[in-house]
């Protein structure tokens, strides 16, 4: 077995950090990547001490009474981990608790984009002005949030049930609600089959609007959204709502077109 250095005996000068990581065959810490990385982009002289072995880990762990790896120390100081590392350096750190409207954010800027792409490439620049480009965004977007639901689809029914009123009465809509949803999105982007699309989207929006408005405005609840799958940390309100009423108005908006 390797025989393990002080680190603190190693890193005198405020600009100069030892880090452990775990690098073996099976195992390549991120935590440790993401650190080692993160002290080299702050200017840091590093000296990375990988651990090679599960055992050669647990010694390291059991000397310096830590739990887990990567630690770093800078200037003889242990820091600890990567998230103790960014607090050090005064960097905001991630946690998975949060409530985020990242994920939202992501979508709705991909169906933008593949909006564009789209329009561009069919129509160049003056198709991007076109109520057919305003289409491609609404129909990709729609598209786009029932994969988010059909990924996990099990995490997306426990929290649809949740607080949608129609998914408490008949659990198995439920399931049914993203295949709808997405063939709403793909009829959206083809502009085929209107006599289908608006009436499901007017159903699906309809009922999900009521039953947002009824769970957030009305009864005051603090809910998690299942509108882009399970297990995320958006919270249910605005952007639900929005979801639904965007449904309900493509539908209107198609009809119009044809008449």
């Amino acid at each position: 077995m390797t025989t393990l250095a002080d680190p603190s005996a190693a890193t005198t000068g405020d600009r100069r950090a030892v880090i452990y990581r775990m690098v073996t065959p099976q195992h390549i810490c991120p935590s440790g990547l993401k650190a080692l990385d993160l002290l080299r982009r702050n200017g840091f002289q590093v000296e990375d001490r990988p651990l090679r072995t599960r055992e050669e880990t647990d010694a390291f762990k059991a000397r310096h009474g830590v739990p887990t790896t990567p630690q770093v120390w800078i200037g003889g100081e242990r820091i600890g981990g990567h998230d103790d590392l960014r607090r050090h350096l005064g960097l905001r750190v991630h946690d998975p608790r949060a409530l985020t409207y990242a994920p939202v954010i992501a979508i709705f800027g991909m169906a933008a984009a593949l909006a564009v792409a789209v329009a561009w490439g069919t129509g160049g620049a003056a198709a991007l002005a076109t109520a057919h480009a305003v289409q491609l965004f609404l129909g990709f977007a729609t598209a786009l949030l029932a994969l988010q639901k059909l990924r996990d689809i099990e995490g997306f029914v426990n929290g649809f049930l949740g607080y949608d009123m129609l998914a408490q009465r008949v659990p198995r809509y439920a399931r049914v609600y993203p295949w709808a949803e997405a063939l709403v999105g793909l009829l959206m982007i083809s502009g085929a089959a209107v006599w289908l699309m608006a009436p499901l989207a007017l159903v699906i929006g309809g009922i999900g609007a009521v039953s947002v408005f009824k769970a957030v405005y009305l009864d005051r609840r603090e809910l998690k959204c299942a509108c882009v799958g399970g297990q995320s940390n958006v919270p249910l309100g605005f952007v639900s709502l929005t979801e639904n009423l965007v449904m309900i108005g493509m539908a209107v908006w198609m009809v119009a077109r044809m008449m």
